[in-house]
């Protein structure tokens, strides 16, 4: 393995942990995709 191709997928992986973080937080703030962000549109069904 060349040293690009380790540098490469290093920052793959910390881009999609941040992006991970973001949508557990985000869940865990009552924000979802599903209800466009904002969970009182969907009558509770978010979550």
């Amino acid at each position: 393995m060349n040293p690009a191709t380790a540098i490469v997928g290093i920052v793959l992986i910390a881009i999609v942990a941040v992006v991970i973080k973001t949508m557990i937080k985000d869940r865990k703030n009552g924000k979802s995709l599903q209800c466009g962000g904002d969970c009182s549109k969907c009558r509770g069904r978010c979550g």
